[in-house]
């Protein structure tokens, strides 16, 4: 199965936290979606993290091309 993207782990996210907020579950069945949400949660920051990684390698290239020697 392919990963998901960004965007999906996002609206799970969504799904989880509005399931948490507004449905009547158990104890278990919280404790499961709320560690499925931190999975994810988790997914998510590492990929923003690369993301933030690579823009702060294009801006200091870019800067350094239009550096005046």
């Amino acid at each position: 199965m392919a990963e998901k993207t960004f965007e999906e782990m996002m609206k799970g996210l969504e799904k989880i936290s509005s399931e948490l907020e507004n449905e009547n579950l158990t104890l278990d069945e919280a404790m499961n979606k709320f560690e499925e949400g931190m999975k994810l949660s988790k997914k998510c920051s590492e990929i923003l993290d690369s993301a933030e990684k690579k823009i702060k390698i294009l801006v200091n290239d870019t800067e350094e091309d239009f550096s005046v020697e």
